[in-house]
């Protein structure tokens, strides 16, 4: 695949040693363990150095300047798993009901990452289905993930959520997104 067409002029061309089929298989299992609850698979996705980003009001701009609905480390997603995990966060009891839809998945370019290595970032549209016994709530929007190859497989680097109507209050958002 060439790196022709590339929105950040900070990415390089598509690393070769990552393969769609592969890449997309990742994607699903991310969004099917994140769908059933599964805190414990899902957050053995996540390298070390991850970082999980949720902006508000379009892009985001710095998220360490500016509010985000989520700006988590790599210990943050964990101390936020393990509130999941107790089933007694509020906004999560009864826990939602959620199934995502994947689409559009694009092979953005290669990053550099801090161990010197090149992440693979890739962009995805998503339609995450909620359903609560207040009612059943759509969340769209666009994901960019940073995957990186480690001996294990495929991990984690890093994961931004840009909802579609971030521009709008936000209803309570208790699940991992």
């Amino acid at each position: 695949m060439t790196a022709a067409v590339r929105a950040d002029a900070s990415l390089g061309p598509v690393p070769d040693d990552f393969d769609r089929p592969t890449v997309e298989q990742f994607l699903y299992r991310e969004a099917r363990l994140a769908d059933e609850s599964d805190y414990d698979k899902w957050e053995a996705l996540w390298t070390d150095d991850a970082l999980y980003w949720v902006p508000i009001d379009g892009e985001g701009g710095d998220p360490q300047r500016q509010m985000s609905v989520i700006y988590d480390n790599r210990s943050r997603i964990s101390t936020r798993l393990n509130q999941l995990r107790t089933g007694k966060r509020y906004a999560q009891a009864p826990p939602s009901n959620l199934r995502r839809l994947l689409s559009n998945i694009e092979f953005l370019g290669g990053r550099s990452n801090s161990l010197g290595g090149v992440d693979l970032e890739v962009g995805a549209n998503f339609l995450a289905i909620e359903s609560r016994a207040r009612g059943t709530r759509l969340w769209g929007g666009r994901s960019t993930y940073r995957l990186r190859r480690e001996e294990s497989g495929l991990r984690l680097a890093y994961k931004k959520v840009v909802l579609v109507d971030n521009d709008q209050p936000l209803p309570t958002l208790g699940f991992v997104i």
